[in-house]
């Protein structure tokens, strides 16, 4: 058994090659094996890039009012105790509604060494849900 502490691990600023926005992340992980993830928290109108995870994601909402969208398809909400499922190489974003803080733990495999590919940022129009898909 291994316990990682709260607080042993500062928290870091979300890179702004991949996010929007004041992305903030904390208990990052490498589980045994491929596993690996993060608690990530969203200001309003904080959002990732497009990607894609090799080996799928998982996301649990843990606290606030999220959006979540895969490519062709609609932006949708999520809140606390939500579970989102992104298949392997589905092209996607998450992050906070416009107005509200959105918290949540991301789980990835990795493949290959990698967890996910970035891409180009989610813009205005497509966060807005204006663009079409």
């Amino acid at each position: 058994m291994e316990i990682t502490r709260s607080g042993a691990m500062a928290s870091a600023k979300g890179p702004d090659d991949y996010f929007t926005g004041t992305v903030r992340l904390d208990a990052r992980f490498n589980g045994s094996g491929n596993l690996s993830g993060a608690t990530v928290t969203f200001e309003p109108g904080a959002r990732t890039a497009w990607h894609t995870h090799p080996l799928g994601q998982t996301l649990i909402v843990l606290s606030g009012l999220g959006l979540a969208q895969r490519e062709g398809g609609e932006i949708e909400e999520i809140r606390p105790g939500d579970i989102v499922w992104f298949e392997p190489g589905e092209k996607h974003w998450h992050g906070a509604s416009p107005n509200c803080a959105m918290s949540h733990l991301a789980i990835a495999e990795m493949k290959d060494g990698s967890a996910v590919t970035w891409m180009e940022k989610v813009t205005a129009r497509d966060y807005a849900g204006l663009s079409a898909s």
